[in-house]
């Protein structure tokens, strides 16, 4: 019987060639490349395959497409196959797929659509589906002190839809108004630890199916120069969402609130830009899943932990980093600017505004490298150190 492996890496090889031939056949100014990929992660393990970007550029040389086919060994859930398609448009329109299966367990489709200026720039749309199975998400139960030795393994099976509409009611002001579907039930994971089902059975959320609608109205004030990478301005997020739990017949209904701040100093020749954010989340009503409530640990805040680390139906946060460019370079066509970016996360989550305390703050230095496709693409790599060791987290976008 052909392998899983197999199947990936034949159907891999046949979509790029046959991508590459047919944008060569329309004449379109193409690049690809082989990219060794490794890399680590606190929770996912370790990485080592190859990713074969092609890009496509129009006649100015702005990037349109990116096809990224990629063949990954795992650590933990072996051979992983996946088909990256990003698509960028005038005006900051995107669209994303991401396809991706492993040998264990894991599955990912993930389609997103953004459009900021819809309709001649009157209004914004966004809207996206997906449906994945991660078998490495770790649960160490409620608050701000639990313990590493507490850690513990899940699969998260997830079904997920939501859209936004904004109406833009100056060039600096949007308010919006969304609706979100959330479907989650915890199964075991792929790895060695303790079963999260089996350790925490009484915390809301671990057992059974849950079914999670929401609606969400949102205020934005942004006076940054791009969406994507901006190098001057302020922004400022508050939203309020109602959700209903459907499958708890006690107490179905909560709120969540959010506002962030994110300012941008630059220095007079943009080369150094001091970024400052600040979040305040909170979290209203009983019996809320643990996956619906607030946390600290991951790739866009205290980076220093593995995703998820603390949890609570609360949570104080503040970042700094300060972006130093270091050299401008044309890679296959596209021109390319590589940052270097030191930063310090730290906050807390907890269950009452009365159990805030500045010696709960957890703090994670480190440092982090970019390299920017203006306007529209960001790849990064961050490290955080932390008091139990350090992560490390990459992704198509800056933290904040």
């Amino acid at each position: 019987m052909t392998s899983l492996r197999g199947l990936i890496a034949v159907a891999l090889v046949f979509l790029t060639a046959n991508v590459a031939m047919l944008l060569d056949y329309a004449r379109a100014d193409v690049q690809y490349f082989p990219i060794p990929a490794v890399s680590t992660s606190k929770n996912d393990g370790n990485d080592v395959g190859l990713i074969v970007p092609i890009l496509k550029t129009d006649p100015d040389g702005e990037l349109k497409y990116i096809l990224a086919p990629m063949l990954i060994h795992n650590s933990i859930v072996g051979m992983r196959g996946a088909i990256n398609l990003f698509q960028y448009e005038p005006g900051g329109r995107e669209i994303r797929l991401i396809v991706s299966v492993a040998e264990k367990i894991e599955r990912r489709v993930v389609f997103s659509y953004a459009d900021p200026a819809f309709s001649q720039g009157r209004y914004s749309l966004n809207f996206s589906a997906s449906f994945f199975k991660n078998a490495t998400a770790r649960f160490y139960g409620i608050g701000e002190a639990t313990s590493e030795s507490e850690q513990t393994n899940y699969t998260a099976r997830e079904g997920r839809a939501n859209w936004q509409f904004g109406v833009h009611v100056n060039e600096v002001t949007q308010i919006s108004v969304g609706q979100r579907f959330r479907q989650v039930s915890l199964q075991r994971g792929a790895t060695d630890l303790p079963f999260t089902g089996e350790q925490f059975p009484s915390v809301d959320g671990v057992q059974g199916e849950t079914l999670i609608f929401g609606n969400r109205a949102t205020f934005h004030y942004d006076t940054r120069n791009n969406l994507v990478s901006p190098t001057d301005g302020m922004a400022v997020k508050a939203y309020a969402e109602v959700n209903q739990n459907i499958h708890n017949g006690d107490h179905p209904v909560y709120s969540r609130y959010e506002l962030e701040v994110k300012k941008l100093l630059p220095s007079e020749s943009k080369h150094a830009i001091l970024i400052m954010r600040a979040d305040l989340q909170a979290t209203i009503g009983d019996q809320v899943p643990f996956f619906e409530q607030s946390s600290l640990g991951g790739q866009n805040n205290l980076r220093g932990y593995g995703v998820d680390r603390f949890i609570d139906k609360n949570l104080l946060s503040w970042s700094v980093e300060e972006r130093i460019h270091m050299v401008r370079t044309k890679i296959a066509g596209v021109t390319a600017d590589f940052e270097m970016a030191p930063f310090l996360d730290t906050g807390q989550v907890f269950n009452s505004f009365n159990d805030v305390s500045f010696k709960d703050y957890r703090m994670t230095p480190g440092i982090g490298f970019r390299a920017i496709v203006k306007p529209n693409v960001v790849g990064r790599v961050d490290y955080g150190y932390s008091q139990e060791g350090g992560a490390v987290f990459a992704g198509l976008d800056f933290p904040y």
